[in-house]
This record gives structure tokens, C-alpha cells and sequence, in this order.
């Protein structure tokens, strides 16, 4: 593990997998995108498609800002809503004033990205592969006031222990904590989304991820009193559409609460699929998991991963490349958990997109999967 001062070139911090699955690769089966399939359910769309009759109103966002309180069990002066947590991050850099702003990668760039914009120096933590890619908090220097890292964390699918985090807080220091996966989490364990006892620190949450609500922007931010009044002077007047507001309050209900709940076991039981289909090309490919993995999207390394992905694509699938984010080369792909049938028709194209790109070309193909529901890895001469 280590610290560095972030350049201004290098990875493209503005990549994300929407890229992927843009133009040409709209018609692909997508597991580059880390959004829920079979999203938004149509009881929410009934309920963001009845918020429409309210548009001649200017958006109130008190009844949606009092439910995200409740579910969490926070004073509403604890609560932000924004137009996705991407907005949140914005604010962050251009609300607060900090010296010396650390980003702990990989993880999703766009923290870094709106601190650079905002005109900050970024020094980067850089967790490594052969540590799990697990924090180590005597790496986040002492002097820095404004530390991010997510959890679970996107690429790598980490899901760091809530003591580990809580224990970077200082004082002086503002820990933000972006836990935008983790409602996909069973339980929510190691959340810190309601916590009041750790200084500094900052949560932020995105309905996006299990909802399906990309294209409707919401999200919101858990902090102190007085850091939640710096960051809604830095927002425009109503920030966040009546639509979104009528959906962020329907994602606190109890039947959501509960439904989001069944929807994280039934993701744990797929991702379970697609990591015992990916340990089949450990030996004969050298493709190794990020392991254990607790997010929806599991963490790659393979050779040829450039290869393999645009081999890939031209089977019909889509997979996020790895190489924009801080800390990680162009032989990582993340990979989206989707259903069993959707993971095996992809570890069927990934055996073929292995022998594409130059991976089993002679071998003699592998004796069948034992264990019941995996498909068999197809002969390399298919």
C-alpha cells in the first residue's frame, strides 16, 4: 500500500461503464453496469409516474427528506437529498475547505475527478492486490482533512469493516463514506449510515444501484447538523426533481426496505454462481477473482484483458474495463452479477473470448463441471 500525489494524467477518471454499453453497444447483454436488472419495479413506477400531475409545483423535498430520516433513525437536519450521490461529491469539493484531500483507490473516480475540478491537490492511498485490496488505516496520512473510500467499494467489491473505517476519523477530519452498494449488502453489516458517534464523518447513499434510477438522479447525504447546512448553501434551488422525491420516498417504505433486502440474498446467491464459474479458468486461463466479494460486480485479473473484452463484445457482452481506475492496469475487467441464466451464457462467451484472443488455442478441453448449475466450459475448438 501506498501514497501518492494524483497527476493530472494518466486514467480517465470520467470513464464509467455507461461508456460501455453507449452507441454500438447498446444491443449487449450488460454486465458492465452495476444497476439492478428488472428495475425500477412497476410500483415504483407507478409512483414516480403519479408525481407527474405535481410538475406546475416547484419541488418540496420535506416529506422525502423526513422518510430518509425515519428509515435511518436521524433528526432530518442529519439529511441532504441530491441529485444522485455523484452531485454529493461535487459538493463536497467545492462546500468544504480542506487542505490536504486523500482518496483511497481503486474505487469509483469520480470523488477525485470533482476534488480536481474544484482545484484540490489529491494525494491517493493505493491499496494492493496481494492485501485483498483491504485497508490498512496507518497508510492514510495523519495530516489529511478530508479522507474518501467506499464501502462495499467499487471496483474491487471489498467490504471493509466499519471499525476500520471509523477508525480513520480525526479530529479536524471529514470521512466520507460512500456506500452506494450497500443496500446490496445482506443485513447492511459494517453500514455507518445512521451513526452519530463517529466525528466527521459523512455518508453518502444512492438509490441508482438497487432501484434502477440512474436516468432519475437521487441520492443523499447522512452528516452532522453543520456539515449538512455547508453543503445545501453550495446546492442551486431545488436540486432535485419532484419525481425523484416522489421515489426517494417510496424507497423508504417498509415493503421497499423489505424487497431491497430479498433483492440483496438473491444477489449474494448469483454473485456465489458467477465466482464458482469464474474459479474454472483460474488454472488453464490465469484469471483470478477478487475474493470474498460482497458487492453486486466482482473484480477480475486475467491476461489479455483488453483482448478479451473486445472479444467479448463481439459475442454479445459487455464488461467494464478496469484500467481507469487508480491503482489497477488494463488486465482487470469488473464484472456485474446478473441472474443464473444471463452468468452462464456469459461464462460460455468467455470461454470463447479466451480462445479468441489467443488464451486455450490447442488445449484440450477441460473434463465437466461436477457440481450441478454451472454450464460446462466449452471445448476450445467451438
Amino acid at each position: 500500500m501506498r501514497t501518492e500525489e494524483a497527476a493530472e494524467g494518466g486514467h480517465d477518471l470520467r470513464h464509467h461503464g455507461d461508456a460501455e454499453v453507449r452507441d454500438d453497444g447498446s444491443a449487449l447483454t450488460d454486465l458492465a453496469v452495476n444497476v439492478r436488472a428488472d428495475t425500477p419495479p412497476g410500483w415504483l413506477r407507478e409512483r414516480i409516474a403519479a408525481s407527474l400531475t405535481g410538475l406546475a409545483a416547484y419541488p418540496d423535498g420535506r416529506a422525502a427528506r423526513t422518510a430518509v430520516a425515519a428509515r435511518h433513525g436521524l433528526p432530518v437536519e442529519r439529511v441532504l437529498l441530491t441529485a444522485g450521490a455523484a452531485e454529493a461529491f461535487v459538493l463536497l469539493a467545492r462546500a468544504l475547505r480542506v487542505r490536504r484531500p486523500v482518496v483511497v483507490h481503486p474505487q469509483f473516480t469520480e470523488p477525485e475527478a470533482a476534488l480536481r475540478d474544484a482545484g484540490h491537490t489529491v494525494g491517493r492511498v493505493l491499496l494492493r492486490e496481494e492485501d485483498g485490496f483491504r485497508l490498512d488505516a496507518a497508510a492514510v496520512p495523519e495530516d489529511a482533512d478530508l479522507v474518501v473510500i467506499g464501502n462495499p467499494t467499487n471496483p474491487t467489491s471489498v467490504l471493509h469493516p466499519a471499525a476500520a473505517i471509523a477508525g480513520l476519523a480525526r479530529p479536524g477530519r471529514v470521512l466520507v463514506v460512500d456506500e452506494a452498494f450497500m443496500d446490496a449488502v445482506p443485513g447492511e453489516r459494517e453500514a455507518l449510515a445512521g451513526r452519530t458517534d463517529v466525528p466527521g464523518l459523512v455518508v453518502l447513499r444512492s438509490l441508482t444501484k438497487t432501484w434502477g434510477l440512474a436516468g432519475l438522479r437521487i441520492g443523499y447525504v447522512l452528516a452532522d447538523p453543520g456539515t449538512i447546512a455547508q453543503l445545501e448553501r453550495a446546492q442551486p434551488l431545488w436540486p432535485v426533481s419532484t419525481p425523484a422525491l416522489a421515489a426517494a420516498e417510496a424507497c423508504m417504505s417498509s415493503q421497499a426496505l423489505a424487497e431491497a433486502a430479498h433483492a440483496a440474498h438473491r444477489i449474494a446467491t448469483d454473485r456465489a454462481h458467477l465466482v464458482a464459474g469464474l474459479r474454472e479458468f483460474t488454472c488453464s486461463d490465469g484469471l483470478r477473482v477478487v475474493e470474498p466479494a460482497e458487492a453486486p460486480f466482482v473484480l477480475v485479473r486475467l491476461p489479455r484483458a483488453a483482448g478479451v473484452r473486445r472479444a467479448l463484445r463481439g459475442l454479445g457482452f459487455a464488461v467494464r474495463r478496469g484500467d481507469t481506475f487508480p491503482g489497477l492496469g488494463d488486465e482487470w475487467l469488473r464484472i456485474a452479477v446478473r441472474d443464473r441464466t444471463t452468468v452462464n451464457r456469459f461464462l460460455q462467451a468467455l470461454d470463447r473470448a479466451m480462445t479468441l484472443s489467443g488464451g486455450q488455442a490447442g488445449a484440450a478441453p477441460p473434463p465437466p463441471d461436477p457440481r450441478p448449475g454451472l454450464p460446462p466450459r466449452s471445448p476450445a475448438s467451438t
